[in-house]
Parts: structure tokens; C-alpha cells; sequence
């Protein structure tokens, strides 16, 4: 007998979501999405901007849920596409390894990292994308900035929830700070 398992973004309704983020951890995958030249150094950063729930404006990296039996490979892609449209062309290397994991909790100050929604854990990966990339879903707008630039102190001032250290932390793995 084969089973079939819903795993569309809806699968869960608001208050069964809301009921299992009371009981816990959700896992996330977390993107920072890059332009880099031809002997793989980063050239530019990709940063959306969004509209939080409690109506604030803030730059985000691309990030979402893995999904039940999803890849985290699937969900990098999915998430991709779904903030930066379908013809982003990521790079999601053959075996895809996090540059760090981020635990984000409800209570601010526990990490960097504060959803006040949930505990989250995320899978954060420095994310290659070749092609043309407009802003969708959510996101108001798409900026690409120089990794100098998207690490300096005015950036890192419009990012909430500790996105901007991850940010940070990302660049540092590519090399681009010190």
C-alpha cells in the first residue's frame, strides 16, 4: 500500500501551525543570494525587502520552511524561486552543506536570532544565482549591493531578527570579510 503525503505550503491550517511553532522547533532554510564572477569570488549580494507581520519594513534574506519529506535541496529551490522568481537559476551545489545553523527563538536575547513567533532552526547556505531575478511573493523589492556594502552598519540597521548577522556571517564564509 503506498501512502501519499500532502506537502503543499498549506498542509498545515493556521491553528495547527500556530499550535505545533507551541510545542516545536520548525526547521528553515535560510539563503544568501549572490552574483560572483568567473573565478567564483562574490561581486554582489541579493536583499529583499519586506513588510514583517507587525507592519515594519526590513531587509530579509530569502528563507522559508522545509516542508514534511521535503529536500532540503527541494526547499532552497523552492524558496529561490518563489522570492526571486523562476528564472533566478540558483547554484545549489551537489551535496548542499549550511555555512551555519541559526536557532531562532521566541524570547529575544537567548541567540542573535529572535522569531518571536517560534523556535526555529535554520540551515543558512551562501546561494550562487545566475539569471534574471525580480522580486515576487511578498517582497516588495530586490537590491544587489557589493558584499562591503551590504555588511556595512546602514544595512545591517534594516535587517531585524538577527538576519543581518547571519548576512554577516555568510560573507565571512565567502571570504568577502575578514
Amino acid at each position: 500500500m503506498t501512502e501519499t503525503t500532502d506537502t503543499v505550503p498549506g498542509w498545515f491550517s493556521r491553528e495547527e501551525l500556530d499550535a505545533v511553532r507551541d510545542r516545536l522547533p520548525i526547521l528553515y532554510v535560510n539563503a544568501v543570494p549572490v552574483r560572483i564572477d568567473d573565478s567564483g569570488a562574490v561581486t554582489s549580494v541579493g536583499l529583499l525587502l519586506r513588510v514583517a507581520p507587525n507592519g515594519e519594513i526590513s531587509r530579509a534574506l530569502v528563507s522559508g520552511r522545509v516542508l514534511y519529506h521535503e529536500r532540503i535541496r527541494d526547499a532552497l529551490l523552492r524558496h529561490l524561486e518563489k522570492d526571486l522568481g523562476p528564472v533566478a537559476l540558483p547554484r545549489i551545489p551537489v551535496s548542499p552543506q549550511p555555512f551555519t545553523i541559526a536557532e531562532y527563538f521566541p524570547t529575544p536575547g537567548v541567540t542573535p536570532f529572535h522569531d518571536p513567533r517560534q523556535h526555529a532552526v535554520s540551515l543558512a547556505y551562501v546561494v550562487p544565482v545566475a539569471g534574471d531575478c525580480q522580486p515576487r511573493q511578498d517582497a516588495l523589492d530586490l537590491v544587489w549591493l557589493t558584499p562591503q556594502e551590504a555588511a556595512g552598519a546602514d544595512v545591517q540597521q534594516e535587517m531585524s531578527g538577527g538576519q543581518g548577522v547571519l548576512l554577516r556571517q555568510g560573507l565571512a564564509h565567502a571570504g568577502c570579510l575578514p
